[in-house]
């Protein structure tokens, strides 16, 4: 008779007779989902569940006693485990910490919060956080310091708050009247407002942090390193930017654009911030490294973002804008696989 061989995890048992297999099967000890094959046709790999059903084989996988019989040969331990409630046990939990905080933080922002300013700015922080984790199991490299990043993080926050709410940066003659230009009926006129007024101080304001940490390194860094705190610096201004318009702009929307925009400065808007400051941190980690070529490096860390930053609100939501946004994240990534050549072409 055929007899028939079953695989579970890459291991091999049997050959059993057709007969022993269903008591295997009934008894537990053999699942129909495990891989099976029989013996003189050893290429020709099924499941026991196949081979069973052709054969017409009839199962009886009987119950092991009644529920309150089952419950209690499982046990407690396997229902309520001696570590659940166990401080240790948390603590040590790595996994268990974050996946607690950025599952649940959002059901206690809404019931603590009372006022608006301090939930949306929670939200936004919120959204801002899974970025920073992201960039940081994707970008860190040995020379980044999580003190740092924090710092670089929540400073930005209060020095663009201070700036832009207590010293009505935007308000100053000069920056009024460039921001001005955004409203023109001119494209040409407002692509020129959101490059040299919007861009160009927003990407000056976040690249500032990235200057003193430059300066304050006993170290050479990379460009990586730099890429990743310029990306840090990037989503703690969507941080502010986002709250600002949530409490402004997208109060004088309907509710449908309202929850659209929301969502966007939320999630996607934070990312293009971060985008553009990684570019900035990409060419003044080089200008660190070649001193030689700072001035057109520094003009780069400043003028490609800061024009970037201005043709995307230009375009904004259109299919050039999107694409732009696209182009802007494979730029990025392209300087980093190609920091080495260009390395070696500014060290000759």
């Amino acid at each position: 008779m055929n007899r028939i061989f079953v695989i579970r995890n890459n291991a091999q048992f049997g050959p059993y007779e057709l007969n022993v297999l269903a008591k295997y099967i009934e008894d537990g000890k053999v699942l129909l989902t495990d891989g099976a094959f029989y013996e003189n046709t050893p290429h020709n790999k099924t499941t026991v569940r196949s081979i069973v059903k052709a054969s017409n084989t009839l199962l009886k996988i009987k119950h092991a006693g009644n529920l309150f019989s089952q419950l209690k040969d499982i046990g407690r331990e396997l229902i309520l485990p001696n570590d659940l409630f166990s401080r240790k046990a948390f603590l040590k939990d790595t996994r268990l910490i974050i996946l607690a905080i950025l599952g649940l933080s959002p059901a206690f922002l809404i019931r603590f919060s009372f006022i608006p300013y301090i939930t949306f700015y929670t939200i936004s922080l919120y959204f801002s956080a899974i970025w920073g984790l992201f960039f940081f199991y994707f970008f860190k490299t040995n020379q980044v310091k999580i003190e740092q990043t924090v710092l670089l993080f929540f400073g930005l926050q209060f020095c663009v708050f201070f700036l832009w709410n207590i010293l009505s940066l935007p308000q100053w003659p000069i920056i009024n009247f460039l921001y001005n230009w955004t409203d023109s009926s001119s494209i040409v006129t407002r692509f020129l407002g959101f490059v040299f007024g919007v861009g160009f101080i927003e990407e000056l304001v976040k690249a500032i942090p990235l200057f003193l940490i430059v300066k304050q390194t006993k170290t050479p860094i990379i460009p990586q390193t730099l890429v990743f705190y310029g990306l840090m610096s990037g989503i703690a201004f969507g941080v502010f930017e986002g709250v600002q318009y949530q409490m402004t702009v997208n109060t004088q929307l309907d509710y449908s654009n309202a929850f659209f925009m929301n969502i966007a400065r939320l999630t996607s808007l934070p990312f293009l911030h971060a985008t553009w400051a990684g570019i900035s941190g990409y060419f003044i980690a080089f200008a660190n490294l070649y001193p030689k070529y700072r001035l057109s490096l520094y003009s780069l860390a400043i003028g490609l973002p800061a024009f970037i930053h201005g043709l995307y609100d230009t375009l904004g939501w259109s299919i050039f804008g999107l694409f732009l946004t696209l182009l802007t994240v494979i730029l990025l990534m392209t300087y980093l696989k190609q920091g080495v050549n260009f390395q070696s072409k500014l060290s000759k």
